[in-house]
């Protein structure tokens, strides 16, 4: 039978894409890395990599036996957390996702915290997409992901942090700044400036001001919060900017005015998600009880 070792060479060869990669992540030569999937082909008697000058590809073969092989590992990592969290909750590694619009502006309030709390824990973070996380929970390679909901996504089970508040960005002296009955209707006529297609914020923003997809919204091709406010700093129209980037600086530097709107606009919740029926599902709601804390002190 196949060792799990072998199994850890397969999947960090799917994941790096050449033997040499492979090898320095996981901490062994490439000859040794070489050697050992060698072994695991000669046991499945099948080829699973297509070893050429130009790199090494998987076969189809070697892409379901990698796939079966991150299910295999996953699950014997669930068996060890498992019997581990007998003693207490977070012990060991713990890989934790957040998407790029929560990272920067939660994670240094809340990181002391779960430390404090959580000394036997060693937290490996990863920043990225909300589809790409879920990707992550979904294939076992995440423990859980803070994410921003409302996000549907079978298999996956969430918990509520905090709500969110939409504050309006504007330029200085804009007129719809100077409002105290500020409210979403308001926001048609004007350019309002969106994160590109893939985050959950575009999303979330069209969704609570109920923008239509009109020459009026325009979508512009940046990748964080912070080139976003300084568009709006540089005249190119108007945002929405959520409460929990605006405490953590994300206009310092732009000349923005944030205003709020006469009712809160709840954009949307910050939540931790985490793979339906897994090990850690303990361990990530405890996260989320730790961030919640964390936000409430800082209030």
């Amino acid at each position: 039978m196949p060792t799990l070792r072998q199994l850890r060479f397969l999947t960090a060869l799917a994941e790096h894409g050449s033997f040499v990669a492979a090898a320095q992540a996981i901490g062994v030569t490439q000859p040794t890395l070489s050697a050992g999937i060698k072994e695991l082909e000669g046991l499945l008697g099948a080829t699973l990599v297509d070893r050429a000058r130009g790199g090494s590809i998987l076969t189809p073969a070697g892409r379901d036996c990698a796939d079966r092989a991150t299910r295999i590992l996953s699950e014997a990592e669930d068996l060890v957390m498992a019997i581990r969290g007998v003693g207490g909750p977070l012990i060991g590694a713990f890989r934790l996702g957040c998407i790029p619009t929560i990272a920067p502006f939660l994670l240094p309030r809340a990181l002391p915290g779960l430390r404090q709390r959580f000394a036997r824990a060693r937290f490996q973070l990863r920043e990225d997409k909300t589809a790409r996380l879920v990707e992550g929970l979904k294939a076992r390679t995440l423990d859980a992901a803070i994410i921003a909901l409302p996000w549907h996504a079978p298999g996956i089970e969430t918990e509520s942090v905090a709500d969110d508040e939409f504050l309006f960005a504007a330029p200085p002296g804009h007129p719809l700044s100077e409002r105290t009955d500020l409210t979403p209707d308001l926001l048609a006529s004007q350019d309002l400036l969106l994160l590109e297609d893939g985050h959950c914020l575009r999303d979330h923003a069209v969704a609570a001001c109920a923008v239509p997809r009109t020459p009026r919204a325009l979508e512009v091709a940046a990748t964080s919060l912070h080139t976003l406010v300084h568009m709006v700093g540089g005249g190119l129209g108007v945002s929405l900017v959520p409460r929990l980037a605006a405490e953590g600086g994300v206009t310092a530097g732009a000349d923005v005015t944030l205003t709020p709107f006469a009712r809160p606009l709840i954009g949307r919740q910050i939540g931790v998600a985490w793979r339906a029926g897994s090990a850690r599902a303990p361990d990530a709601r405890a996260i989320a009880a730790s961030l919640r804390d964390s936000l409430r002190q800082s209030d």
